[in-house]
């Protein structure tokens, strides 16, 4: 982690999932299906097509990557973010894991890893407890599949019209007493150990590239501080941000929902980058 910075004029990092490509059912956010526009499979998994984007949104996608640093900050595991297939350059950086792992062209940065599993040791409750409560205090009714993820944290994929209201509410109090944060996206259900940040791999990312102007997107609460990190930043009109009506003076709350919103972000994203 010692690397002399690059230096670049403008970096976009974004969340993908739900922010910049869409699954089959997060696109029902967006228009009728006579409106839809056409899409572009970006993702495909077992075989089958996963996630996409709009015609539009891949070629905005690619000018963007030509006239700024374009990194993807995602949730995903790296095994996860490997399967999308983002039109344009393979981007140089990469945030995987919430800001467990950077990839540098496509390569795990073991070192940031390290170093991230440091912060964890000192921070927070360790993993297995966490993982302990979440498997004690869930039902089998509404509960469909329990993953960890890189060993940093854990999520739930459940049935949301199942789901009892108060549960994630107890959860996160629960959690957040023990260093911890919870997110509810769609099906899922993540507990986040509070030092495991995109943001907090955003500034390595800077330092690196010397970056004097960073641009983010994203629609969750692990986003949240991603986008306070940034100079100028975006959520949709979906989402745990939009939904709790989360702001800040540098961040456009857009009020476009899904397929569209995405198709929007990279459109202004690359307005300012050019500027």
């Amino acid at each position: 982690m010692k690397q002399r910075p690059e230096i670049v004029k403008s970096l976009v990092a974004s969340d993908l999932d739900r922010t910049l490509i869409y699954s089959p059912s997060a696109l029902a956010l967006s228009m009728a299906d006579e409106e839809a526009p056409r899409l572009l499979c970006v993702e495909v998994h077992e075989g089958r097509p996963l996630s996409f984007m709009t015609e539009t949104a891949a070629a905005l996608i690619q000018r963007l990557a030509a006239a700024a640093e374009f990194v993807p900050a995602t949730t995903r595991t790296r095994k996860q973010y490997r399967r999308i297939n983002l039109p344009g350059p393979v981007p140089r950086y990469a945030i995987c894991a919430n800001g467990g792992h950077i990839l540098v062209k496509g390569h795990t940065d073991h070192e940031w890893n390290a170093e991230m599993r440091r912060r964890l040791a000192e921070g927070c409750a360790p993993l297995d407890e966490v993982r302990a409560y979440m498997a004690r205090t869930a039902d089998e009714s509404w509960l469909r599949k329990e993953r960890v993820a890189e060993e940093l944290f854990v999520y739930l994929v459940v049935e949301r019209s199942l789901l009892p209201e108060l549960w994630v509410k107890d959860l996160a109090e629960w959690a957040d007493e023990r260093g911890w944060t919870v997110s509810l996206q769609g099906r899922k259900i993540y507990a986040v150990p509070k030092p495991l940040t995109k943001s907090a791999a955003l500034a390595e990312v800077v330092r690196r590239t010397g970056a004097d102007h960073v641009l983010a997107a994203g629609d969750s609460l692990l986003d949240a501080e991603l986008l306070l990190a940034a100079h100028t930043a975006w959520r949709p009109g979906h989402g745990e941000l939009a939904d709790t009506g989360w702001g800040a003076p540098h961040v456009d709350a857009l009020a476009l929902p899904g397929v569209a919103a995405g198709e929007e972000i990279l459109r202004r994203m690359l307005s300012v980058a050019r500027r």
